[in-house]
């Protein structure tokens, strides 16, 4: 019996491609799965069971050890823990990205940085012109975000008709989007800095560097000291998912085992199975079955392991159950009509396409960037309304941003114009991207 060829090996952009076609498939179903939980968060919040609803968030949970204590509500712990772990996903994909996707290359990262630039600078312009210096104007950061689920899950529903560089675009858009979020985080929405523990958690940072260096690769000693890290940021006065985003950053793209490395291994224990004449070779190569293990495994690199085994769980748990807990708002009309709903409404609606078109144009008169192909200016319109849709980063932004009493008109705004941000951006896209027309540019 002949043997079997081998099979080709794969080009490299098809091993690049992977991640990405792979994120699109999980971010539009997850848009999917968002959507149902915020209506659900909306019908609980306006039924009356409303008060059993909101007081299930409010339960707090009690952990201290000695004189240390942790002590908050199931909503704080989604917020400032499980989201931290979406964080350092999203960390985890900023580094790919500048390692192996659009942000890699300077001509082709331009227009994304730019596009995200303008997006962030004319809905926050467009909030502190209507609300600057008035109550609820520190909420200037609320419409500068891109949700990335629901822009994949809206362009998923547009089928074929949406060009591949303008889905490439719009995701390298939000991923660059999400740093200038972190960044706002971190440089404006945090309070009562403690030195201490920021320093402890730099020793972390250090901790973290040191055991990739000397070559640890157990996940779980890192994750030890990311507990720690996460603790020191809580106590420090920077929100924690700070800690998540430079957690993902430090994360290595490069495999520890190269294919070359890998495919030899496989060979000579393949050989030295077979040619074996004790009849018991689990006995005499079991080490080596163990190392071909690792092997196989440390052919992937940390960040691919990684993202593939916690973007699943971010996508279908964890921004879920935040949608649950944080989308639960009552429908009021006077809130509907609040200077806060209105500017971050504005904000997203107007600000998001403006911001992303102007920006974009002016990278391509300058000859830094060139739109993609398939995608004209009218497309580039239709795709920036598509980016008004801020709700997860918006929702979170609007919790550290506003107080209590003002974060009802918020989330209302993020929502309202959220939605109307969807269906212009789509039914732009829609009539711009006809076959006829897309055949013209």
């Amino acid at each position: 019996m002949a043997d079997r060829p081998n099979r080709l090996p794969d080009p490299p952009i098809r091993r690049w491609s992977r991640p990405f076609v792979r994120f699109l498939q999980i971010e539009s179903a997850s848009g999917i799965v968002l959507l149902i939980c915020t209506a659900i968060a909306l019908v609980l919040a306006n039924s009356p069971v409303a008060t059993r609803f909101g007081g299930f968030w409010d339960t707090h949970l009690h952990i201290g050890i000695g004189s240390w204590k942790l002590d908050q509500s199931l909503l704080h712990l989604v917020n400032d823990g499980l989201m931290t772990i979406f964080f350092f996903v999203v960390g985890l994909e900023i580094k790919r990205e500048i390692v192996a996707g659009e942000l890699r290359d300077p001509k082709k990262a331009a227009l994304p940085l730019m596009a995200a630039l303008g997006g962030m600078i004319a809905p926050a312009a467009i909030y502190w012109l209507l609300l600057g210096g008035k109550p609820g104007g520190s909420g200037w950061g609320i419409p500068m975000a891109t949700d990335i689920a629901f822009v994949v899950g809206f362009l998923a529903l547009l089928g074929p008709r949406v060009p591949f560089g303008l889905k490439i675009l719009l995701l390298s858009l939000a991923i660059a989007d999400d740093i200038g979020a972190v960044l706002v985080i971190a440089i404006f929405y945090s309070t009562n800095i403690s030195l201490t523990a920021l320093l402890l958690a730099a020793l972390g940072f250090v901790a973290i560097v040191m055991l990739n260096v000397i070559g640890v690769r157990r996940i779980s000693v890192y994750g030890v000291v990311g507990g720690f890290i996460w603790l020191a940021f809580l106590k420090s006065g920077v929100h924690p998912t700070v800690a998540g985003v430079m957690l993902g950053l430090l994360t290595p793209a490069r495999a520890w085992v190269g294919e070359r490395t890998l495919f030899d291994l496989i060979a000579d224990t393949f050989n030295s199975l077979r040619t074996d004449a004790d009849g018991n070779p689990e006995h005499h190569h079991r080490p080596r079955l163990g190392e071909l293990e690792t092997a196989i495994r440390e052919s992937n690199s940390p960040l691919e392991r990684l993202e593939s085994a916690l973007h699943p769980w971010v996508a279908f748990l964890i921004m879920p159950i935040f949608a649950l807990g944080n989308a639960g708002v009552t429908i009021d009309p006077h809130a509907v009509s609040h200077p806060i709903a209105l500017s971050v409404a504005a904000g997203l609606v107007l600000g998001k396409p403006l911001g992303i078109v102007a920006f974009s144009w002016l990278a391509v008169q300058l000859g830094i960037a060139r739109l993609p192909t398939g995608v004209n200016w009218k497309v580039m319109l239709g795709a920036g309304c598509l980016a008004g849709i801020g709700f997860t980063m918006s929702l979170f932004i609007a919790g550290l941003a506003l107080p209590a009493d003002l974060l009802d008109a918020g989330k209302i705004g993020t929502l309202a114009g959220s939605t109307i941000s969807a269906l212009l951006g789509c039914g732009l896209l829609i009539v711009f991207l006809k076959k006829d027309e897309v055949e013209a540019i």
